[in-house]
């Protein structure tokens, strides 16, 4: 039992300190920008800004939650 664990604790530590995902992560931090930055060009392309489009967004939402409730 006491080498099962000695070996789990070793593939763990292996598994932090290897970099196979790090260009995945990297791929994917890039997409998230780009999705901003998508978002706000929209935003301001419509005259309300990032701010003005989160809350006709939020707004949306509450509105058909109350309707749903009811």
């Amino acid at each position: 039992m006491k080498e099962k664990m000695i070996n789990l604790y070793s593939m763990m530590q292996a598994a932090m300190k290897s970099e196979k995902g790090q260009g995945m992560v990297e791929y994917a931090l890039m997409l998230v920008f780009v999705a901003i930055v998508v978002t706000a060009v929209y935003s301001f392309t419509n005259g309300q800004g990032l701010q003005g489009g989160l809350n006709n967004a939020i707004t949306n939402v509450v509105g058909k939650l109350n309707t749903a409730i009811k």
